[in-house]
């Protein structure tokens, strides 16, 4: 099991990254203003324009520190890592069932009952919640269709038919998000979700919180020795973490989406924390993804309680938990894979 170490994450413009020995030293304007040593990191992630030299490169490939960039904006341009270790034997029984429709469905039910129980337990506290009888019939409402969609994954289904039980559910849980927007209802609304690009600030702020769930994700399966393309859910497509995206369904929700929530309802984010670009965008200040930053690095010391491992632990941990269960699973050792259910 991977120890939960943390994330760099570098927002300054015009950054600098080298080595310093063991350790990889942050500099701006000629001045370094941090130090962290390698066996401290899972990897780092950088935004817009920050530079980084050959040997510090070196340095993160042979411990195993993958490092990804970013735009400034939180859109994933290119990551960097070392060679994959992974157990020949396990990709290629990966790539086995990924080819078997019966297979994948089988584990992409799995996968949707995980995203949308989870789905459901954050509209059900939301319902608990909130102040008005109105917000609370319609997140209840919307629970107990999702309740149904469960209900009906119960047994086995065709691929398509998990596909598409999941894409009503995610409508239904999109449908009634705006509801859980407590605070700020003016600057941060949800009518329906947008991306590439975000279109207004609830959708930029999920966008942002995305990548980051995406990037732990692929980490977690490229330790276990997962290839991060070949998914079962979502089928291969030309440079896209298939497997990555299947495996972040169970975490968008009680991670980036109960994220973006408090710091709305909280206020920690504002209004003039967001702009909009000539193109329509609406983008983060610096400011505003440092605050988003570390809300997401504190949620991920948070510890919570697994199931079906039947112990606590960190968040963070989580997706190295569930790449473990999907490798055990697929070489045999287990039923079925387990999702991850919250609460």
């Amino acid at each position: 099991m991977k120890r939960l170490l943390n994330t760099l994450y570098v927002t300054t413009q015009g950054a600098h990254l080298s080595r310093d020995g063991e350790t990889v030293a942050v500099g701006v304007d000629g001045e370094t203003r941090l130090r962290l040593p390698i066996h401290t990191l899972t990897g780092i992630v950088c935004f817009g324009r920050v530079s980084y030299t050959t040997p510090l490169i070196e340095l993160c490939v042979s411990r195993k520190v993958a490092v990804s960039f970013l735009s400034e904006h939180g859109r994933f341009l290119a990551r960097v890592q070392g060679p994959i270790s992974g157990n020949v034997l396990l990709r290629r029984e990966q790539y086995r069932r990924a080819d078997n429709s019966m297979e994948s469905a089988a584990i992409a039910r799995s996968i949707a009952v995980g995203k949308i129980a989870n789905c459901r337990s954050v509209l059900l506290r939301g319902a608990r919640e909130h102040a008005s009888e109105a917000g609370r019939d319609a997140l209840s409402q919307a629970a107990d269709r999702l309740a149904e969609h469960l209900r009906k994954l119960e047994s086995p289904q065709s691929l398509p038919t998990v596909r598409g039980l999941e894409g009503e559910a995610a409508r239904t849980y999109y449908g009634a998000f705006d509801h859980l927007i407590l605070k700020q209802k003016e600057a941060f609304f949800f009518c329906e979700r947008s991306r590439r690009p975000p279109l207004d600030n609830m959708n930029a702020l999920l966008s942002f919180l995305y990548t980051l769930v995406a990037h732990d994700v692929t980490s977690a399966l490229e330790v276990v020795g997962l290839d991060p393309a070949v998914g079962f859910l979502h089928r291969d497509r030309p440079g896209r973490p298939s497997l990555a995206l299947d495996l972040m369904e169970e975490f968008r929700t009680v991670l980036a989406d109960r994220v973006a929530l408090s710091l709305v309802n909280l206020q920690q984010v504002r209004a003039d924390g967001m702009r909009t670009t000539e193109t329509g965008a609406v983008v983060m200040t610096d400011a505003t993804r440092r605050t988003v930053l570390t809300a997401f690095q504190e949620r991920k010391r948070e510890e919570v309680r697994h199931r079906f491992l039947a112990e606590r632990m960190a968040f963070g941990l989580l997706p190295h938990a569930q790449a473990l269960l999907l490798a055990r699973f697929l070489r045999g050792d287990l039923d079925a894979y387990p999702p991850y259910l919250w609460k």
